[in-house]
Order: C-alpha cells, then sequence, then structure tokens
C-alpha cells in the first residue's frame, strides 16, 4: 500500500515542484516540523502582489519597480530601524560588519538593506537577510568581466557575501525574478527563484503564498526564535543530513529491486542469462548489479550539478530524470502492465555506453573509466563473460521489466514522497552512500 503523505507536506512538496530548487533551501518536513503550515489559497496575497507591480511599460512585462513598495505591501516589512538597515531605513545604515572588502579589486561587497536577528543564538549571527536590489532583468548568473573588478555574477556575489558575514540567508530581486539563497559556511548552497511572471498566474498563487510564508516580517521578526527564516534553513539542512543516511539504506532496496528484475530476465531465457556467471562466479552478478546503483547515484550527482549536457534531446531520450517521469506515468496509467514491459533498461545501457564512450555531438567527452566499462559486467547486456564488445555490435539486452527500473530509481530519488537533492549533497554525504554500498557484502545469490 503507497504511503499516505501529510496533506500540509504535499502543499509544500506543490509549490517546490513549481519552483524547481537548485540544491537546498527549504525542506518540506522541516517547514512543517517548525509549523510553517502554507495557507491552502491566497488570494489576498497575489492581490497585494499584483497592485505592488509596475504595469507595462513599451512591451515590457508587469514587474517589480519599486522593491520597498512591494516589501510593504506583500511581505508587510515595516522597514523599522529596530528591524532592518539600508537603503529606505531612517537612521540605520548598513553597518561595517556586513561589508566585505576586497582591496585587490578596490571593491567593497555590500547588501543594499539587511534583515536582523531580534535575538540571536550564542555566537550567530545578528543578521538574518541580506538583499540585493539589481537592475531589471540583469542575470543572477552572468558573469560580469570589467578590467580590474572581480569577475563573478550577481549570485557569485551574494554567495561571498553570505559565507564571509556568516548570515544565513541572501535575496536578489531583477525585478522580474526574486532569487532567495542559502549559502551556510563549509556547505554547498541552494536557491529559489520565484518568478513574477509566474506568480501572476491563478496558478501561482500557492508561490506567492510559500514566498510571504518564508519572508514575511512575521516569520523574519515576530515569530520564536525557532521558527524564524534561519531556523528554518538550519533546521532543513539538518533534516538532508537524516536523508544521507536513510538514502543510504534505500540504495540495499534498489538493489533488491534489480536483483528481482534480473532474476526475472533470467527465468525468461531459462536460466541461460546467468547460468555460466553464477558457476564461476557468483559475486560477479552482486558485484555487477551494486555498478549499476553506483552509476544511478553518479549520473544523478551529476545530471543535478549540470555536469552533463543539457539540451531537450538529452533531457528526454536520455536522463535519468526524464525518464523517471515516464515510468512515473507509466506506473499511473497501467499499473497492471509495468512488469510486462522492458524499454527502460536498454534506455540506460545505451546511457552507460554514451558516458563511457562519449557523444561529441552533444558536448559529452571520452570518459573510458572502469565505472561504466561495458565489459566489465558483459551479463549487464546479455553478453556471455569474455565476450569483448565490438562497435556498433547489436545485442539482446535482458529483459528487466520497467518496473523494477522504476522501483529502483523511486527508491534512489523519493524520501517520504519527497525529491531528494542530490546537488545538496556534499560530498561526503555520498561518500557515506558509498561506503555502506561497498559494506552491502552479505548479498548471496543462489
Amino acid at each position: 500500500m503507497a504511503k499516505i503523505i501529510d496533506p500540509h507536506i504535499q502543499a509544500h512538496l506543490e509549490w517546490l515542484g513549481f519552483v524547481r530548487p537548485m540544491g537546498l533551501v527549504v525542506s518540506a518536513p522541516a517547514l512543517i516540523r517548525a509549523g510553517a503550515v502554507l495557507p491552502r489559497s491566497d488570494a489576498e496575497g497575489q492581490r497585494l502582489l499584483l497592485e505592488s507591480l509596475d504595469g507595462s511599460v513599451d512591451g515590457d512585462q508587469p514587474r517589480i519597480a519599486d522593491f520597498h513598495r512591494f516589501a510593504r505591501a506583500v511581505l508587510g516589512w515595516s522597514f523599522s530601524p529596530k528591524g532592518y538597515a539600508g537603503a529606505g531605513v531612517a537612521g540605520a545604515p548598513i553597518p561595517p560588519e556586513l561589508e566585505v572588502a576586497l582591496p585587490e579589486y578596490g571593491e567593497i561587497l555590500a547588501p543594499d538593506l539587511a534583515v536582523r536577528e531580534r535575538d540571536p543564538a550564542p555566537n550567530a549571527p545578528p543578521w538574518q537577510l541580506l538583499v540585493r536590489l539589481l537592475p531589471t532583468g540583469q542575470d543572477f548568473d552572468r558573469v560580469a568581466r570589467e578590467h580590474g573588478r572581480l569577475e563573478i555574477s550577481p549570485h557569485g556575489r551574494m554567495e561571498r557575501l553570505l559565507r564571509t558575514t556568516g548570515v544565513s540567508a541572501g535575496l536578489l530581486c531583477n525585478g522580474h525574478t526574486l532569487r532567495l539563497i542559502s549559502a551556510p559556511r563549509g556547505e554547498s548552497s541552494g536557491w529559489l527563484d520565484f518568478h513574477v511572471a509566474e506568480m501572476r498566474q491563478t496558478a501561482g498563487r500557492p508561490i506567492v503564498a510559500a514566498l510571504r510564508l518564508l519572508l514575511s516580517e512575521q516569520r523574519l521578526l515576530a515569530l520564536p526564535r525557532e521558527q524564524r527564516l534561519a531556523a528554518l534553513l538550519e533546521a532543513s539542512r539538518a533534516f538532508q543530513n537524516e536523508v544521507s543516511e536513510r538514502l543510504a539504506e534505500q540504495v540495499l532496496e534498489a538493489l533488491y529491486a534489480l536483483l528481482r528484475g534480473f532474476q526475472a530476465a533470467d527465468d525468461e531465457r531459462g536460466g541461460a542469462l546467468l547460468r555460466d556467471v553464477l558457476r564461476d562466479e557468483p559475486d560477479t552478478v552482486y558485484r555487477g548489479l551494486l555498478t549499476v546503483i553506483l552509476r544511478l547515484v553518479f549520473l544523478l550527482y551529476a545530471e543535478e550539478r549540470d555536469m552533463l549536457p543539457e539540451d531537450a534531446t538529452w533531457e528526454q531520450g536520455y536522463g535519468l530524470a526524464g525518464l523517471y517521469e515516464r515510468l512515473r506515468e507509466d506506473a499511473a496509467r497501467y499499473p497492471d502492465t509495468m512488469q510486462q514491459r522492458y524499454g527502460a533498461w536498454p534506455q540506460l545501457l545505451t546511457l552507460f555506453r554514451m558516458i563511457h564512450d562519449g557523444v561529441p555531438e552533444l558536448g559529452l567527452p571520452r570518459r573510458h573509466g572502469v565505472l561504466f566499462d561495458p565489459d566489465r559486467f558483459p551479463f549487464l547486456e546479455g553478453r556471455p563473460a569474455g565476450d569483448a564488445r565490438q562497435l556498433h555490435q547489436r545485442i539482446a539486452p535482458p529483459r528487466v521489466p520497467d518496473g523494477t527500473i522504476y522501483q529502483a530509481l523511486e527508491k534512489l530519488l523519493l524520501l517520504d514522497g519527497e525529491r531528494i537533492s542530490y546537488r545538496a549533497l556534499d560530498v561526503e554525504q555520498i561518500g557515506s552512500v558509498y561506503e555502506t554500498m561497498m559494506g552491502l557484502s552479505l548479498i548471496h545469490i543462489s
């Protein structure tokens, strides 16, 4: 029986799915634990947003032309010097502690606005949010290349400012988009983009509600410390550490799913697929299937780190995220026939060979590493042991059911119904998963 997800968690999962976070900023379970429940309908918030936007000028889309006006109307910011500092805050300029001097470039990194932490925890900074206001439409990620100046994007500048000052979160606004950034020292960064064009639509009400839930003055300055933005970000990071530990446990379940799928493929061939391997080197089957899991983890991490091609051909035809979405749709439409479908495993074999051999047309370099070597475990491709592959050789892939691949990918992608962010997992966390996989030596295939 499918696990029922808490509807309050589901509400957060839905808006997070709309904005497509890069890395970790907030986690749905962590939000609910802190009492941050998303309103099901926030028509009032959307109305306030629309009233704060400037209308179309010379064909431009409505935008946030006056951040102060927007923040007052939509987020309820009072800009009182007790809670804020910077532009538009009477008697409270940005303090020197929030400025980062770069003498080698002759410039200073500093926010335009800053939100205080009312009663910071011991050894915590007295600020919880830094804001930079950019010219309308300026690209957050475009690197500015000016002679003698620091060659870094606005996003990169904010990350550097956050890590140096120790402030937990930053906000960029270019009129069309608001980007909330989490960049704690020593950890991977993450960000959420709230696009004005999407929030204006009826379907964008949950996104507006989430923006107000995270950045309202009540959240930042009025609620108890453990429910404020800084605490939510910290709690989400702690939850992500739990994710890496529990992901390692789910790896074993994914491995068992693959084992069952290959047993089914072996039965379909009358035992010819695995007979010789099990007779001569029984551990080879275990090591081969474990290698498949390692390949999948590597590819999921690489996809989220933008280390693989990003064009539509790759994403729709070869990427793991696209494959999982197709299998998920098939499972919803044809749940009774997933064990009689066999297209997913050949697609994975094609992907593994592409990673090994490279595809210059897609900008994918040749790697020829051990992990994706198709000759290490020929049985994965349905070839007999010792059979060296030949280019353009036709093979008959094992008939591993699509249901098997769907189950394995689901174990690697979902935890308690929430999508796992491999981008948010750092090298040490991925290493702990790898060590757990290497420790799975008690499986015996007979």
